[in-house]
């Protein structure tokens, strides 16, 4: 059969369907395209995230978009057996009509620099989201502008901004844009632009202005959470006074509030050293015999001792104060005056210890907001643990912290439990790099240790019961970290005599272990009635874990070489780690953006993973510490090539 003929047989069958429709049935079909096409037209345009309109996608029973678009009014109402013409779609009303008429102007302007690919620059695409949704959700109306004028609410923000050094912070970070162009397009970058700088003054005062691995990438792991942009432009624009209102982003901690005041103190005191301390013979101390020297009064007053008239004599509340500044200043802490010691205190040391309290002041941001009711403060290089509950210090001790090639972690975590009579399983470290090579040269060196070697599975493990030689004493508490540290009891009582004491593998040991335990499971088993007696009636049994349940007490390793007292007085503490010069390097250069995660730890969430407590169950000596990281610095997303590259592993472990 031909083609043509083919073509004629189908074009009949087409026409005799045609001509065998009722009318009433096309008139119907009609009806329902029209109704159809009517409803795509009326489909409500929403707005896209650059405030453009956009059209929402049809429902399942409508035409394409593509369909529609070449549809008008007109057409429906011209389709056969339309009786009735379509209804006209509703046009919806200009969001930013509600707007003064300055404001619309700058709003509209706003809008077009967020929509379009404008040249504005944002920290991150974080902060161009938040500020972008801030102002769909305002129609777009400038936060500083009240009818094309600068309001009250953008001079108290750009006076606080103006203050930033006040937290320690570079004013020269956030500039401040003119609002002087008198266009809407130069008042709405401005507007955009201070928003910006505020974003980022917010973020730097609560989190930090690097992430902390610019300072460490093998011995940090803290929260540092950043503020939720949109809320706080949100807070802004309630507060009464806007300024003030960023104060509250600030790290809340007593500690940082008291470094903050005494750096205000100390700028205020800028250049007002006083005369040099004079050169002379060297001043010590001794018991039989006091020195005297016309220099003492003025050295008591640079030490900030208080005066005793004219008193010359170097006596030993004097000589210890000689001793703690030696210490500070890396200085043979001899507690004489030698000349060494008297060219430091004439030294331009002013700028050096307001470094190291901006230096403090910045890692404390990189803490969690809240601390926990109930929490254990260590601060490292000052070699002491603190237990607070509720705001005050209830039981206070010294400790002794890893050495500086195996420095202990700043972390923040849990305490799940406490073990008494632990059993040491020697970490792998150790049985290749010490205790195998000692039995090779000695076979009974091991056995006469007290340690008990055993093969599984090819692989050497070597134990020591739990016993008063015990590495690990007679009780650990455990507060599982990736870091495998924890704090314990220790046979060598004599490091705690020692001015520093950095002399372990990375575990913090505990001077008076009972008396621990007993603080911490009357904060959370008070019923109980523990004491330090009850504890040690459970020493020279077996080995038992004890919760530490309902309440959780967090422990915080933080390291401050510079902290208020509670004389008010500064006190400085040896970079034992030479954390501070590493802090002040990463403050003085390039900015690394810190970008906010979902999956960033939270303070209040107690996650101790099955895989840690197996490993501290085979291993609780110590564990391998992984310096590719996880937790929140793994999830966090750098600016930058260098924080993609792969680090090579290296596995050391803590006692």
């Amino acid at each position: 059969m031909s083609g043509l003929r083919c073509d004629r047989i189908l074009a009949g069958a087409v026409l005799a369907l045609i001509f065998a429709t009722p009318p009433g049935a096309m008139a119907q079909e009609g009806k329902e395209q029209a109704a159809q096409e009517a409803k795509v037209a009326a489909i409500p345009v929403a707005a896209s995230p650059s405030g453009q309109p956009q059209a929402q996608s049809p429902m399942p029973d409508q035409a394409p978009a593509n369909e529609t678009a070449g549809s008008s009014t007109e057409e429906i109402s011209r389709s056969p057996g339309n009786a009735e013409p379509a209804t006209q779609p509703v046009a919806k009303p200009d969001a930013l009509a509600s707007l003064d008429p300055a404001d619309r102007t700058i709003a509209e302007k706003i809008r077009d620099l967020l929509g379009a690919g404008s040249d504005l620059i944002f920290a991150s695409q974080q902060q161009r989201q938040d500020i972008e949704a801030f102002y769909q959700k305002r129609q777009f109306a400038p936060l500083w502008l009240d009818r094309g004028v600068e309001n009250a609410r953008k001079a108290s923000v750009t006076a606080r901004l103006k203050h930033a050094d006040a937290d320690g912070l570079d004013v020269s970070d956030y500039k401040l844009p003119s609002f002087a162009g008198g266009t809407a397009d130069a008042l709405a970058e401005a507007e955009l632009k201070l928003t910006q700088t505020v974003l980022t003054y917010a973020a730097h005062l609560q989190a930090g202005r690097f992430p902390y691995n610019r300072v460490s990438r093998d011995d940090i792991e803290l929260p540092q959470a950043l503020p939720d942009g949109q809320q706080v432009l949100g807070k802004l624009a309630e507060a009464a006074d806007a300024g003030a209102s960023l104060e509250e982003f600030g790290p809340p901690h007593e500690p940082y509030r008291r470094l903050k005041a005494m750096l205000a103190t100390m700028r205020d005191k800028s250049g007002a050293a006083g005369e040099e301390l004079p050169e002379g013979p060297v001043l010590t101390y001794t018991r039989k015999h006091q020195m005297e020297d016309a220099r003492v009064p003025q050295l008591r007053e640079r030490l900030g001792l208080k005066g005793e008239g004219p008193d010359l004599r170097y006596d030993a509340k004097l000589s210890e104060a000689v001793k703690k500044f030696q210490r500070a200043h890396r200085l043979p802490a001899t507690g004489n005056l030698d000349l060494r010691t008297v060219r430091e205190l004439n030294a331009p040391t002013h700028d050096r210890q307001i470094e190291t309290i901006i230096a403090n002041m910045e890692r404390w941001r990189w803490y969690a907001r809240d601390l926990g009711e109930a929490h254990v403060l260590v601060n490292l290089p000052d070699f002491t643990l603190k237990v607070m509950h509720k705001g005050a210090r209830v039981w206070t001790t010294r400790i002794v912290i890893g050495e500086p090639r195996k420095a202990t972690p700043l972390l923040s975590e849990t305490m799940n439990s406490i073990t008494v009579n632990p059993v040491w399983h020697v970490p792998p470290s150790i049985v290749h790099n010490e205790y195998l090579p000692a039995q090779a040269r000695d076979p009974s060196a091991l056995s006469r240790m007290g340690l008990h070697v055993s093969y599984t599975g090819g692989q050497v493990q070597i134990t020591m019961p739990s016993g008063g030689n015990n590495p690990l004493g007679r009780i650990r508490f455990n507060f599982f970290n990736r870091f495998m540290v924890y704090q314990h009891d220790t046979p060598d009582q004599y490091m705690f005599a020692h001015e520093v004491r950095a002399e372990s593998h990375g575990c913090m040991r505990v001077q008076d272990p009972a008396k621990y335990a007993e603080v911490l499971f009357n904060i959370a088993r008070p019923d109980e009635h523990w004491t330090a007696e009850k504890v040690k009636s459970m020493f020279g049994g077996a080995e038992q874990e004890i919760k530490i349940l309902p309440t959780p007490i967090w422990v915080h390793l933080t390291y401050q070489t510079a902290f208020v007292d509670d004389d008010g007085k500064l006190q400085i503490r040896r970079d034992v780690y030479n954390v501070d010069s590493r802090t002040l390097a990463a403050i003085k250069g390039d900015r690394a953006v810190v970008e906010p995660s979902p999956e960033a730890k939270r303070h209040q969430e107690v996650a101790s993973t099955s895989a840690h407590r197996r490993a501290v169950a085979r291993d609780p000596r110590g564990g391998a510490r992984d310096p590719r990281g996880g937790g929140f610095l793994q999830s966090l997303f750098f600016a930058g090539p260098d924080y993609a590259k792969p680090r090579p592993s290296r596995r050391v472990f803590y006692r």
